[in-house]
């Protein structure tokens, strides 16, 4: 079966130094995959060549078999590659289902008339609102964002990704910044998403028991190389792997 994204010598070097080195990759359709390694491994750099954020130096991303080279970091969203990043970006003055609505409105390609009103999109709205049933956040939906708890910010953004229905997930550390007491929500969600089972899905996490957990397979970064890609159990076997990068994860 052909993958839903590969790399092929994916690389980007900035300066004299090669953040992402030559990395082949791919990943099947419907699968849950999770990048770990030390801080500088070049995880987020990953991301943001699949995403677009970035432009390889060199080797190419490849989608359903075609190249992304000349798309734009829109088009590949537009085209089913959604990603989220460690900072929230939301609309902060705007409620909760305004920013979930307007992300199921750009998918959807409606522009709202200035003097029509809004419930006039019952589609629309109704979409968003059962959006925020998925990230537990129903019962915010009439707040501010900038109201909610980093927490509840996180699983907003999750939700406005949603709301784009793309086929793949770039979920970069969805719960950095949280307080402990705010992470099981999020692993509930990202625990929901996973079971309904429509979605290829790439996380980048330092919570090892969180990926162990929800992971189908682990690809190891290290120093911007692939250094082991495998089951989670082949992962945490993989004396090189601890030798690099788990022995110090442990002690965090």
């Amino acid at each position: 079966m052909q993958p839903i994204i590969r790399t092929e010598n994916l690389s980007i070097q900035f300066g004299g130094h090669l953040a992402v080195n030559g990395v082949n990759f791919e990943m099947p359709e419907k699968h849950f995959k999770s990048i770990i390694g030390p801080n500088g491994a070049g995880k987020t750099t990953f991301f943001n060549l699949l995403s677009g954020e970035l432009t390889p130096t060199a080797g190419e991303v490849f989608y359903k078999g075609a190249s992304l080279a000349k798309k734009t970091a829109v088009e590949r969203t537009r085209m089913g590659i959604g990603r989220s990043f460690q900072i929230t970006n939301v609309f902060p003055n705007l409620t909760v289902l305004e920013n979930v609505r307007l992300a199921v409105q750009s998918k959807e390609k409606v522009r709202f008339q200035m003097l029509r009103h809004f419930l006039h999109y019952e589609k629309i709205t109704q979409q968003a609102i059962d959006i925020l049933e998925q990230v537990l956040l129903s019962g915010k939906m009439n707040q501010l964002a900038n109201q909610l708890s980093h927490g509840e910010k996180r699983k907003l953004e999750i939700g406005m990704l949603l709301a784009l229905d793309p086929e793949i997930l770039l979920l970069d550390e969805p719960t950095a910044g949280m307080s402990l007491e705010e992470v099981p929500a999020i692993l509930d969600v990202i625990h929901a998403i996973k079971a309904r089972g429509d979605k290829t899905i790439l996380l980048i996490e330092h919570k090892m028991d969180m990926i162990i957990d929800l992971s189908d397979s682990i690809m190891v970064l290290f120093n911007g190389s692939l250094l082991a890609d495998g089951t989670p159990q082949e992962i945490m076997q993989n004396e090189t792997v601890q030798q690099a990068y788990l022995g110090g994860l442990y002690n965090d």
